[in-house]
């Protein structure tokens, strides 16, 4: 039987399935972050290996039983990666065919199929990819976090770290953000940061800080909140203004944790974007990244020659959903448009 395996490598964690030739998914892995650019090749690597293994030890298979394998992978933009992780999979995992590619085209190919659209990622860091008619890739954002990494978990999360420094001054306004931040990282003391700067998935995960404070009604958290809205919105500008769809009726699916979990910044992106782009629907993403990866996965075997053999699906099995690829959409029913009933949200 052919076996298709999809992995989903991010800032934050790691996910791989297994699906057979019918698309029913038979196995899953989770494991922690594998961004080569934000922890070290070694650890990704190490983390992307427990995650397929996990996904085949669950499928009862072995990993060496692949026939494709679609690994979408944060910080895969750069050519030097790609090259890398390429070489390491190949060794690593087995298979007939294999691909690296960016954890954008995955989340597209999960939201559009084939088909135009544009996919906001706002998770541990940040970016937007966008597909045309003729299948052109646009990106805006995702340059890192010692760069750009606008309206991500661990812009914020520095971006908390420096106003509680500032407030400690009186250079700032006061805010719960500094007693809030010490809890979390188990600091003394504000200035103990300095000595023991966080890692990047706990200065991402320091987000979650910046949104508790916001609901409880503090001004300096609500700002960074608002104004992570602002900045992923203009990553979705940027391509609109690129691909000259101000005009034209498009969907944005939006994933990752921030964007999950704060319907102000979810509702501050619908807004802004529409403001240029009229006829722009924001979306959440309903399937996950992996399903994208596994598509892909599916599609190189067929494109090698290696085209699945169909068999009837058993029963209590859960199948990855079919992709429309004329409209690039999910059906209707399963979309829901960010907008007026989020427009309200006061402090999330």
């Amino acid at each position: 039987m052919n076996h298709f395996l999809g992995i989903d490598g991010g800032g934050t964690r790691t996910t791989a399935s297994i699906a057979d030739a019918d698309g029913r998914v038979i196995g899953r892995g989770v494991a922690g972050p594998s961004n080569p650019l934000k922890s070290s090749f070694p650890r990704a690597q190490r983390e992307i290996l427990r995650a397929a293994r996990a996904a085949a030890g669950s499928a009862r298979i072995r990993l060496d039983e692949m026939d494709a394998v679609c690994l979408g992978l944060a910080g895969a933009g750069h050519e030097a990666v790609r090259k890398r992780m390429s070489a390491w999979l190949r060794k690593a995992i087995p298979s007939r065919v294999r691909r690296v590619t960016t954890d954008a085209e995955i989340a597209l190919t999960a939201a559009f199929g084939h088909g135009p659209g544009i996919i906001l990622i706002a998770g541990t860091g940040s970016n937007a990819y966008a597909r045309d008619e003729r299948g052109r890739i646009e990106r805006a954002g995702g340059w890192g976090s010692f760069f750009d990494d606008a309206g991500s978990g661990y812009e914020i999360g520095k971006k908390a770290i420096t106003a509680a420094l500032r407030a400690e001054d009186g250079r700032s306004k006061p805010t719960v953000l500094g007693p809030l931040t010490v809890r979390a990282l188990g600091l003394g003391d504000i200035s103990d940061v300095i000595l023991s700067p966080p890692a990047s998935e706990r200065m991402a995960a320091l987000f979650v800080v910046v949104l508790k404070a916001a609901r409880r009604g503090d001004p300096v958290a609500r700002e960074l909140i608002q104004s992570a809205g602002v900045d992923l919105a203009e990553l979705v500008k940027a391509l609109v203004r690129r691909l000259e769809w101000r005009r034209k009726s498009f969907t944005v699916a939006c994933t990752g944790g921030v964007l999950e979990n704060s319907p102000l910044i979810r509702s501050t992106v619908a807004r802004l974007v529409r403001s240029i782009a009229p006829k722009a629907r924001v979306i959440p993403l309903r399937r996950k990244p992996v399903e994208g990866a596994l598509t892909l996965a599916r599609a190189l075997a067929a494109q090698r020659g290696q085209q699945p053999t169909r068999k009837r699906p058993a029963k209590n099995m859960s199948r990855f959903p079919r992709q429309t690829a004329a409209s690039g959409r999910e059906p209707e029913t399963a979309l829901t448009d960010f907008g007026a009933d989020e427009a309200t949200a006061s402090a999330s």
